[in-house]
C-alpha cells in the first residue's frame, strides 16, 4: 500500500513508467525535461479520450520541481480535467515519484497543461459534450 508524504494526488492515475540511466544525469538524477514528456503524453491520453480525437499541446504553464526523481524510482503521473472549453481544456496534472522498493510516494511537480482538439485538418474542433 502507498504511502503519500505530500498529501493525496489529485485526479486519476494515467500513466506510470519507469526512470532509468538513459533519464538522468551523471549524479542519477532524473532530467526534468523527461519529466515533463511524461506529464504531456499523459495529457495527450486523458485529453483525447475526452475530446473523443486528436489533441494537441498548446501550452503548459508554470512548473517548478520540490524534489528530485532518481534512477529506478517509478513516476506516476495523475490528471484532472479542470476545465473545457469550446475546442480547448484545462488539465491538471501532477508527477509523484514512487521510491525505489518502497511504498513512499512523493510529489515531484504538478502543472496545468492546455489541450486542444483538432480535426482531420489540423485546425481546432469544437469538443463534443459529455454523453
Amino acid at each position: 500500500m502507498a504511502h503519500y508524504a505530500d498529501g493525496k494526488p489529485l485526479g486519476e492515475l494515467t500513466l506510470r513508467t519507469l526512470a532509468m540511466p538513459a533519464d538522468a544525469n551523471a549524479a542519477g538524477d532524473i532530467f526534468g525535461g523527461w519529466v515533463m514528456a511524461q506529464m504531456d503524453l499523459a495529457c495527450g491520453i486523458r485529453a483525447a479520450e475526452r475530446a473523443k480525437g486528436r489533441v494537441v499541446t498548446a501550452a503548459v504553464k508554470e512548473m517548478s520541481f520540490a524534489k528530485p526523481m532518481k534512477v529506478g524510482d517509478t513516476l506516476c503521473i495523475y490528471s484532472h480535467i479542470e476545465r473545457v472549453g469550446r475546442t480547448s481544456m484545462v488539465l491538471k496534472v501532477e508527477a509523484w515519484a514512487q521510491r525505489y522498493l518502497s511504498d513512499v510516494m512523493e510529489k515531484v511537480t504538478h502543472a496545468d497543461f492546455i489541450m486542444v482538439a483538432l480535426d482531420e485538418n489540423g485546425k481546432p474542433k469544437p469538443i463534443p459534450s459529455e454523453a
